[in-house]
């Protein structure tokens, strides 16, 4: 990886701009290798050099990629008027430029990648690339082999067309694991609309291949491990 300015690097690794990144170096309070910055547009590595401000290393990444446990009642979105997402990333992984790729509403709850990879979000929610998204969703009433053919044939939306088809499998009696390859608003509930039925609790499982790592608590995240960035591009249902 070349070398670049460290107050490039440290303004894309945290929420400092360049300019109070500068102000640090001047204050003596950045450290490379062990040693004072010698200035602000020093060149160093990603992958190679030890950087600290006032005494605490940083972990340098040139992109971050993290899995969150949405919890209910929190905005998936960079600002919003209430809590969003990016209010509960802890101060440690906070960044600049981090944004949530895809929404969950409000009252969704589960899997939601973090990150500031604009192109890998546009791999992702490409239409075109149709990446599963798998969802448990309840019901005020039981889920039925009828609703199951009709989510595998595709189904009519108002105001829109026919739906890609879904797999729905039940999984309780009034539970079922639903898995798209789109993305139309509010879709898995309007399509139990369709079908007779209303959605009381949803929460969305895994993307591509990737599962929602349950010992996260609602709230909390983590980066993502070696092999789950592939893992969040596939197509393969990891239900089947």
């Amino acid at each position: 990886m070349k070398p670049e300015r460290l107050d490039k690097v440290l303004a894309a690794q945290s929420t400092w701009s360049r300019r109070e990144v500068r102000e640090l170096v001047d204050r003596g309070w950045v450290t490379v290798n062990g040693a004072p910055a010698r200035r602000a547009d020093q060149k160093i590595r990603w992958d190679e050099d030890r950087v600290a401000v006032a005494g605490k290393e940083l972990t340098l990444r040139p992109r971050l990629y993290l899995m969150m446990n949405k919890p209910a009642g929190v905005v998936s979105a960079t600002r919003d008027g209430g809590t969003t997402v990016i209010d509960l990333v802890p101060p440690e992984l906070r960044r600049g430029g981090l944004f949530p790729a895809g929404r969950l509403d409000k009252d969704t709850t589960g899997l939601l990648l973090i990150t500031d990879d604009g192109e890998l979000a546009h791999r992702i929610l490409s239409p075109k690339r149709h990446v599963p998204k798998t969802y448990l969703a309840r019901l005020d009433r039981p889920v039925t082999g009828e609703m199951a053919e009709r989510f595998a044939a595709g189904l009519p939306l108002a105001g829109e067309e026919v739906c890609l088809p879904a797999r729905l499998v039940r999984v309780e009696e009034d539970l079922a694991r639903v898995t798209l390859h789109q993305g139309m608003y509010h879709q898995i509930k309007r399509m139990f609309l369709a079908c007779g039925a209303r959605v009381v609790e949803l929460r969305r499982v895994s993307m591509g291949a990737l599962r929602l790592d349950e010992s996260l608590a609602p709230g909390q995240c983590r980066e993502l491990a070696p092999g789950e960035l592939e893992l969040l591009q596939s197509r393969e249902d990891p239900w089947e």
